[in-house]
């Protein structure tokens, strides 16, 4: 019964969605997903609200928010192109033995072109491990729901109440308030109430740890009762605390290993160790993460593909991705305003005492990691138009590593411009 009031729920949803019209997504995916904050991103754009406003590249229509190798599943990672490989590490300069980078040039998708460089060297994944949650979510919500309809009913309909496993996050997550019309964006706090799409919104878009927290919170639930997902809130409560911590932290290292393999990823070279917050470090320990950027590649290709579940799981996980908040680090680059924008980052720096340095975010004198992970279209919505899979991981000590990335984005973009002269001159042209 439960089950079949999700799924009459979501056909009313979804029926609404289609006799409004669907304009932009994801910011005119609110009736289709119940992520608030679209509803105020989408008015804001008309002057109706007060939020961002965002670049023309934000602005996507649903149908173009796609995956794009459907049709080339067999399309591997091609050996580094000698004239790429030069021409990318002019761009790294003499910081090129703090990076580790890994190119894949999609323009022309019958000639793909691949540059890297320490492309095996491992890091901290960051918050680029976020992309380890979500696969595991969507590969354990087909395991359970192998109907599509059934899988977003459970993502629109399940509430999720924000408890102990948020402690603690600075991170803010955008609160919109329909009636006022106008965003706020603070902490979140316990006993937050959202439904689940929206958890995995505030977890990619905003980047919060509280937000994983949760979203990982449901992701051992799920993968513990299965198809008796989403379990009343005191089952919920019953079997966190009388299961064993170290328990917890298995079920959850399991179901984010089982959906990166399940997609074709080596978990020695990728993988999300556990919590991203203290409080669930300490409910269920799980270990440590890892990653590179030749991994990390090869899955935004798989997820091009359709290959990250199948390709429902895919395409909302592109859509997750796509940059409709405000653009930060590698994806704030003026270059990519134009451009259709997926992306996900992560950071973490560390300081010493050191006479005449001032320790601030992003310029750690002991440790300053960044890592960002891009699939660029650009123009927006433009077939053709340069098509890019981008994965960035460096260690600049005393320097701004947001504008470290910020710059060489707009390096890269110009590359690809100069690289696809001929597609740039039709494009500024509007040539076929």
């Amino acid at each position: 019964m439960r089950q079949r009031n999700r799924l009459t729920h979501f056909l009313v949803a979804a029926l609404l969605a289609y006799a409004g019209g669907l304009g932009a997504y994801p910011l005119d995916g609110d009736t289709y997903t119940g992520i608030a904050r679209l509803e105020g991103y989408r008015l804001a754009q008309s002057g109706q609200a007060r939020a961002r406003i965002q670049p023309p590249g934000a602005l996507l229509p649903l149908a173009q928010v796609d995956i794009r190798l459907r049709e080339r599943p067999d399309l591997q990672l091609p050996s580094p192109d000698p004239e790429f490989q030069q021409q990318m590490m002019k761009l790294l300069g003499r910081d090129a033995p703090r990076y580790a980078i890994a190119i894949l040039d999609l323009t022309d998708q019958d000639h793909p072109a691949y540059a890297a460089h320490r492309a095996d060297v491992d890091f901290n994944p960051g918050s680029v491990g976020k992309l380890a949650v979500v696969i595991g979510l969507f590969h354990d919500l087909a395991r359970a729901f192998p109907d599509v309809a059934a899988r977003e009913a459970v993502l629109a309909n399940t509430e999720v109440v924000a408890n102990a496993f948020i402690h603690s996050d600075h991170h803010k997550a955008p609160f919109w308030h329909s009636r006022q019309r106008r965003m706020t964006y603070r902490r979140i706090h316990v006993g937050d109430k959202a439904n689940l799409w929206t958890w995995l919104d505030w977890m990619l878009s905003a980047s919060s740890n509280a937000a994983a927290a949760m979203v990982q919170e449901q992701l051992i639930l799920l993968h513990h009762f299965g198809k008796a997902y989403p379990p009343s809130r005191r089952e919920a409560r019953r079997y966190l605390r009388e299961t064993p911590p170290a328990v917890l932290g298995q079920t959850l290292r399991e179901a984010m290993d089982q959906g990166l393999q399940a997609a074709g990823v080596d978990t020695e070279q990728f993988r999300q160790g556990g919590f991203f917050t203290r409080e669930g470090k300490r409910r269920a320990p799980a270990g440590s993460s890892r990653a590179d950027a030749q991994s990390l590649l090869r899955l935004l290709l798989r997820l091009e593909q359709g290959q990250v579940v199948d390709d429902f799981s895919s395409r909302e996980i592109k859509r997750l991705l796509y940059m409709t908040q405000r653009r930060i680090r590698y994806a704030s680059s003026p270059a990519l305003k134009d451009a259709a924008v997926y992306f996900k980052s992560g950071s973490l720096y560390k300081c010493r005492p050191e006479a005449g340095f001032r320790c601030s975010k992003y310029r750690g004198n002991k440790l300053n990691l960044l890592n960002s992970v891009a699939i660029v279209e650009s123009p927006a919505g433009r077939d053709p138009g340069l098509f890019y899979l981008v994965v960035v991981s460096s260690n600049i000590l005393k320097r701004n590593a947001a504008v470290a990335h910020q710059t060489l984005a707009t390096r890269i973009q110009r590359l690809m411009q100069q690289r696809h002269r001929s597609l740039e001159h039709q494009l500024v042209h509007g040539h076929d």
